[in-house]
């Protein structure tokens, strides 16, 4: 697809695969709005975008919302489509994990990653996909996870967010083909961000074990996949060759798949309860 000129949205774009994927977009050419909460570090990647720009004609803007926060983030895309135009490509970036056993969990932790993993994403895409219909053409990106295809002990609520990423994205998929929008869902495994440096302080040992068993990656190279993606109109991103085994295996072999997962969780209680002692 061209970018020259294209109105690329992207939210969660002040940091990690979304800052990422702005200055791929920057660099192919396209104009680039950049939705996030804080100012400070909006204004640290406008200074980022900015330098991977093609052409000085290139224009990014920025926009400070809470993705949950309905009101306010539907007001930053609208802003953001007076000042550039009609959004052409939307990649749904913002989210965050805080990992817990269920039963410690706090319960509004449950709301605030519901709230900010998937309805943000799905206010994102309901301000920008219906002048995508009308002027047929466009495409939805939309950050799902790993703990969005396979439960992970630890996740209860973020893989409650992320599998109804998934399930939204197949739905958009399939209503949105026939108006020629194109919809591209990346399946990451972890990722290195400060994110996922916060997550990994939190999460439960047994967590920890399973999330061993792939290799975490860098923003640039699930921003790279992300975009590549996009222009090749591909649905699923799903990068790493374990995390596409474990994709398939639970599908074509559950007991084994969760044989492999208790295996990792039994592991790490036995050597807590080996610190203990």
């Amino acid at each position: 697809m061209p970018w020259s000129q294209r109105h690329v949205l992207v939210t969660g774009g002040s940091s990690g695969v979304g800052l990422a994927t702005a200055e791929i977009a920057a660099a192919r050419g396209a104009n680039v709005t950049l939705i996030a909460r804080g100012e400070e570090g909006l204004a640290r990647a406008r200074v980022r975008v900015e330098a991977a720009r093609v052409r000085g004609s290139q224009r990014v803007a920025t926009r400070s919302a809470d993705v949950a926060d309905r009101g306010a983030l539907i007001a930053a895309i609208g802003s953001a489509r007076e000042e550039l135009g009609p959004v052409d490509v939307l990649f749904a970036c913002a989210g965050y994990c805080l990992p817990g056993r269920f039963a410690e969990l706090a319960v509004d932790e449950f709301d605030r990653q519901i709230s900010v993993n998937l309805l943000g994403l799905i206010h994102a895409a309901r301000a920008v996909v219906p002048e995508m219909i009308e002027r047929g053409g466009g495409h939805v990106a939309l950050v799902s996870s790993m703990g969005g295809l396979v439960g992970v002990y630890g996740y209860s609520a973020y893989s409650a967010a992320k599998f109804g990423v998934t399930g939204f994205a197949e739905v958009l998929r399939s209503e949105l083909k026939p108006h020629g929008i194109g919809v591209t869902l990346l399946v990451p495994p972890n990722v290195d961000t400060p994110g996922y440096a916060r997550e990994v302080a939190a999460e439960p040992a047994e967590t920890r074990a399973i999330n061993g068993i792939a290799r975490t990656r860098s923003s640039e190279d699930m921003a790279a996949l992300f975009v590549r993606g996009v222009e090749r109109n591909r649905f699923l991103v799903l990068p790493g060759f374990t995390n596409k085994v474990l994709y398939r295996l639970e599908g074509l072999w559950p007991e084994l798949f969760f044989a492999l997962f208790d295996s990792k969780v039994a592991s790490a209680r036995k050597e807590a309860a080996a610190d203990v002692a």
